[in-house]
């Protein structure tokens, strides 16, 4: 375990994972970077005084990040995409972490911790036919960097993520808030959702602990639930309970097709639908958060605090934003 304090790159840290984290680790006595292009969501860093924000965007300046690394110990890995075409998610999924891990091996910056994605095969083989672009990419994301040697290298693989200012059940609270019924596609899908506060102390127990170099670790939490439960309780504990009526596998894909059609980034694709045939929960086949010594948080015992009437102004502003 190294217990000294390191300089940190954290790539993504102005975003809702990379936040919490920022926190996570300036409470634990860690230096870190943040580039960002995005003004608003770096502001939100600019409390915290362990951490340096950058502006600037390491997908289109291919000399930022090579200006960046130096006189860092390790690398955080967050950027990721939901939606997108073939093309978009080759850019960010795959071809970005190839250019990361030679950016990382040109500089001596070898320790990289890079944030995946729940539902990946143990066999790389079957990823190759998973149901969306969004898996298959994730799953050559990581075999990109897996092919590099002399990184030093961990994966993260999270289901889900919730907590106060996240897009998943906030977005639910939020659409029930304004509409009497809740058409859902994809109502039987499995999930089993992660608090950000312990995915957030996974990596920073990944960056101290040299034992979780070359590992892959699967982050979920203590419950299993379909995703009409969870539209259930965002609905239940933000006062705002509503029918749910699960979409049949045709009318669900006419849905996508239909919020895909709408300006800004959708609020389900027919690519999101086809990650949602595979359930999103550990496979039992790789360590996790108990393997990290963490004690995963059940959604009971955080989501009501953020959920709870009262936070429904901010709830329907960000889903405005989208639209």
């Amino acid at each position: 375990m190294n217990s000294q304090p390191l300089r940190i790159l954290v790539l993504g840290g102005s975003g809702f994972v990379g936040r919490a984290l920022c926190e996570t680790l300036q409470r634990q006595g860690h230096r870190v970077t943040v580039p960002s292009r995005r003004e608003r969501q770096a502001q939100g860093l600019a409390h915290l005084p362990a951490i340096t924000v950058v502006r600037g965007d390491v997908l289109r300046d291919p000399t930022l990040l090579a200006r960046l690394l130096p006189g860092h110990d390790a690398v955080v890995n967050l950027i990721a995409i939901l939606q997108g075409n073939e093309a978009r998610f080759e850019a960010v999924h795959v071809d970005w972490p190839r250019r990361l891990a030679q950016a990382c091996l040109s500089s001596g910056v070898t320790r990289l911790v890079h944030v995946s994605a729940l539902g990946l095969s143990p066999n790389p083989a079957d990823d190759a036919k998973a149901p969306s672009r969004y898996l298959r990419s994730k799953a050559r994301g990581e075999a990109v960097l897996r092919g590099h040697a002399g990184l030093r290298l961990t994966v993260l693989r999270p289901s889900v993520i919730f907590g106060a200012g996240d897009r998943f059940l906030n977005l639910f609270a939020g659409l029930q808030a304004i509409s009497p019924v809740m058409p859902l596609a994809g109502a039987q899908a499995q999930l089993q959702p992660v608090w950000v506060g312990d995915v957030a102390e996974a990596i920073a127990r990944c960056l101290a602990w040299r034992d979780t170099e070359g590992q892959t670790y699967e982050l979920a939490g203590p419950e299993v639930k379909t995703l009409r439960d969870l539209v259930r309780l965002a609905g239940t504990w933000s006062g705002h309970p509503r029918p749910i009526l699960p979409l049949p596998g045709p009318l669900a894909w006419l849905q996508a097709l239909a919020l895909e059609c709408l300006p800004g980034e959708p609020l389900m694709s027919r690519d999101n639908l086809g990650s949602l045939r595979v359930p999103n929960v550990a496979s039992g086949h790789l360590p996790g958060l108990r393997e990290l010594g963490i004690a995963p948080h059940s959604l009971a015992a955080v989501a009501p605090s953020y959920l709870a009437p009262g936070q429904g102004v901010a709830r329907l502003d960000g889903l405005r934003a989208r639209r």
